[in-house]
């Protein structure tokens, strides 16, 4: 992500921040515009032309969605073509992001990380329904439909909305890493960070509580805890935020182990 385009992506949160009225509408507006535009390179090209005048950039946002979005959706979207990107790219990604924030602050009491992240272990469990979403050659409205249909009534409307939406423009992603992403937005647009656990059992409540204690306290900010039971960890926990890796796992130990003794 190029630094115009880091600068962009703040201004138009902080912009979102501000705006009232926003709902799941406007956050599936907002993700019909970034397929509209990453459809499109004669448009995505013309509104991240730098070098084009603010307001000529704005008129083409005008004239293209107008009257078609609701009045919160026209003004984000005219926000984002005010900013410098850098690239056309990374102008939809911003689109994008942009919705997924909206969605998130659209129900603001739904579990949606936790929600997103169990979609994407599905996904990661059927080797089938993964390719289903991820080929090319598969029809955007039937991929958006079949999500539609695997999480209706079993997720919230805004994690169903993103997860969907997503899945409809891939431009070469994997659905897991769509879905990755999007999860670490919404933890992001709520002040908090994700922590993915892995464990040999699942964690009680009490032992949940402890950790994302103690990982709030190390990282000073909320933390929201996604856990993976996997066998092979044996015992103890590896916690992956970000980039970071905090190994204490038995796994691990007897690998530094056997490690140390090959000498």
């Amino acid at each position: 992500m190029g630094s115009a385009t880091t600068q962009a992506i703040a201004a138009t949160t902080q912009a979102l921040d501000a705006t009232s009225g926003i709902d799941l509408d406007v956050a599936g507006e907002l993700f019909a515009a970034a397929r509209a535009v990453g459809d499109s390179s004669q448009l995505s090209g013309a509104l991240a032309d730098s070098a084009a005048p603010v307001d000529a950039r704005r008129q083409v946002v005008a004239a293209v969605f107008g009257r078609a979005v609701k009045p919160a959706t026209a003004s984000l979207l005219t926000t984002v073509v005010s900013q410098r990107w850098s690239s056309a790219a990374e102008l939809v990604d911003g689109i994008e992001e942009l919705a997924v924030r909206a969605a998130a602050l659209a129900e603001p009491t739904a579990d949606v990380e936790e929600e997103l992240f169990r979609f994407s272990r599905t996904v990661a469990e059927n080797p089938e329904l993964e390719l289903a979403l991820g080929s090319r050659l598969g029809n955007a409205d039937a991929k958006g439909a079949l999500v539609e249909k695997l999480l209706g009534g079993r997720a919230s409307r805004a994690t169903t909305l993103i997860a969907a939406s997503l899945v409809q423009q891939p431009r070469e992603r994997r659905v897991r890493q769509l879905l990755s992403r999007a999860t670490k937005v919404v933890a992001d647009q709520r002040g908090r960070k994700v922590a993915t656990v892995f464990a040999a059992t699942p964690l009680n409540a009490a032992q949940t509580e402890r950790l994302a204690a103690a990982l709030s306290k190390r990282y000073g900010t909320a933390v929201s805890l996604n856990t993976v039971v996997d066998e092979t960890v044996v015992g103890g926990l590896r916690v992956q935020i970000a980039d970071d890796v905090i190994d204490a796992s038995v796994s691990s130990r007897l690998a530094d182990l056997r490690q140390r003794l090959a000498g």
